[in-house]
């Protein structure tokens, strides 16, 4: 099967959003793919924010990103808008770090009106770089994931059944390969 590298973005250490991506890679590795997790919050900030291209972390984030056949990418949304911690990365990766990759886009906010953050500020970053294909994302409200004392969340069966439903778009879109030429618009979902 597929190496996914799943990226949170969120700069808390109780993140809700790191979370839920670790939930939902349990989901990818009983469906047989490797997952490979990515905490941004845990690279240096001085390589961050200093743009240093060459710091070990960095090149070594920049391999991760590399060997993925996919990518899932978790933001919590801020002023209507993906982190600044998640911007901060995808800077000093090349520009087509996403060439021949199946993306996921996945947010969490507080507020319904942050929904349309992810197609109008994640998704075309992702696009500009080369992702082959972008499948649907999904926003979940903060207020359906309810953390537990052992690290993992719940998540209300509504939202829970949403999420299964695109990360399973995600996975069988990793089995189909992309055909030469075509555009990653072109290809369903």
């Amino acid at each position: 099967m597929a190496t996914i590298l799943s990226v949170s973005g969120s700069p808390s250490p109780t993140s809700r959003t790191a979370r839920l991506l670790r939930h939902l890679d349990a989901r990818l590795t009983e469906q047989g793919h490797r997952v490979v997790p990515l905490d941004v919050r845990t690279l240096p900030a001085e390589a961050l924010l200093g743009a240093d291209f060459g710091h070990p972390a960095i090149v070594s984030a920049r391999r991760l990103f590399e060997e993925a056949d996919g990518v899932v990418v978790g933001t919590p949304i801020y002023k209507a808008a993906y982190s600044g911690l998640l911007k901060s990365l995808l800077d000093l990766l090349p520009q087509y770090a996403l060439a021949g990759k199946t993306v996921l886009p996945l947010a969490t906010g507080g507020s319904t009106a942050h929904v349309l953050a992810i197609d109008y500020a994640l998704r075309p970053v992702l696009s500009s770089m080369g992702a082959a294909h972008i499948v649907q994302g999904w926003f979940v409200l903060d207020r359906h994931i309810t953390a537990r004392d052992d690290g993992g969340v719940s998540v209300e069966p509504e939202a829970q059944g949403a999420l299964d439903t695109v990360v399973d778009q995600f996975s069988a879109a990793l089995r189909r390969p992309l055909r030469p030429g075509v555009a990653a618009s072109a290809v369903a979902a």
